[in-house]
């Protein structure tokens, strides 16, 4: 993870967002998703076929 306050401030503008993006975000985000035949909707029955890459973790279990 990286601490923000060590980042100088000249990086930190080049990785902002410009108003330009933050306008096509919002834009964007008032769209509806479209499903195609490249991407059809998932339906619960399909959603159960879905193998997690990642077990779960037992309760009590510690990482390093």
């Amino acid at each position: 993870m990286v601490n923000t306050n060590r980042i100088p401030t000249g990086v930190m503008e080049e990785l902002a967002f410009t108003k330009e993006e933050i306008e096509e975000l919002k834009a964007a985000r008032e769209k509806p998703i479209v499903f195609d035949e490249d991407c059809p909707e998932t339906t619960p029955e399909r959603a159960m076929k879905f193998r997690r890459v990642n077990p779960p973790r037992a309760v009590g279990e510690r990482r390093a």
